[in-house]
């Protein structure tokens, strides 16, 4: 599968840049391969080093107001100074590793609505940057997410939406600089509940799996009854009822504070 952009036109007959990805469809661990090809132009011309990397939108809250902004969270130098020689064609393969954190961006080969990820290609110019656009990719959760994600629609929870916020989760071994949270609308029996929200937080042994109802605004309130972080292996999943698991959960909040 090809999937090309224009990504940059290097000045007056200078070189014009491509980068094409072999593979949209990925999870988090995996590896997106592609190439990036440059054009010579009607000049030579000197490139000081080329990258590749991973970018994401998130939401930043502050005070009232909530912006979006572009973060890019993994990166990969793919070559060092080269010319470009006129009309010749330079290609340059990559691999670009896929942090085990990456946010999911597609459930049952349906993307999420807001989830906004994809490569980003950079080259070095004379001591100054061209980052082109965005290439998107689809990031499908890994086998042990999908585990507790089909767990939530067994017991009738509906997908509300998605997105991505800056900020930590207290307690996980979250990395990056962001976090995904996934929000379900609650069934009826569980009556006197709005909602659910998700995380997850991967490496590569297991994972955090991070449940907030009703969550208020800000981060997380670990330590309240309404919070739940456990782990998850992501090799050793499958000997868990995880609805029965989630369940139980929720009925115990929810008996204490009378909401079932």
């Amino acid at each position: 599968m090809g999937f090309k952009k224009l990504l940059a036109s290097l000045g007056a007959g200078g070189a014009s840049v491509e980068t094409e990805l072999t593979e949209l469809n990925v999870v988090p661990g995996g590896v997106v391969q592609g190439e990036v090809r440059l054009q010579g132009g009607s000049v030579n011309q000197r490139i000081e080093g080329l990258n590749v990397g991973l970018q994401a939108r998130v939401e930043v809250e502050g005070g009232d107001q909530e912006t979006k902004q572009n973060i890019e969270f993994t990166k990969q130098n793919i070559g060092g100074a080269f010319e470009v020689q006129a009309g010749a064609v330079h290609v340059v393969p990559f691999g670009l590793e896929i942090p085990w954190e990456t946010p999911i961006t597609t459930i049952d080969g349906q993307p999420l609505r807001g989830m906004n990820i994809g490569v980003t290609t950079e080259l070095e110019i004379a001591r100054a940057l061209d980052s082109g656009d965005l290439d998107p990719i689809n990031v499908h959760p890994l086998p042990a997410q999908q585990a507790i994600l089909d767990a939530f629609i067994r017991l009738g929870f509906r997908f509300k939406s998605a997105d991505m916020e800056r900020g930590h989760i207290r307690g996980t071994r979250q990395r990056l600089p962001f976090y995904q949270e996934i929000e379900f609308f609650a069934p009826q029996q569980y009556r006197g509940l709005n909602q659910v929200e998700l995380s997850f937080v991967a490496d590569d042994r297991e994972m955090d799996v991070i449940l907030e109802m009703d969550k208020k605004p800000g981060l997380f309130t670990e330590g309240s009854d309404s919070f739940r972080a456990f782990q998850v292996g992501l090799n050793d999943f499958q000997g868990t009822d995880w609805s029965a698991y989630l369940n139980q959960w929720l009925s115990e909040v929810g008996g204490r504070r009378n909401w079932f």
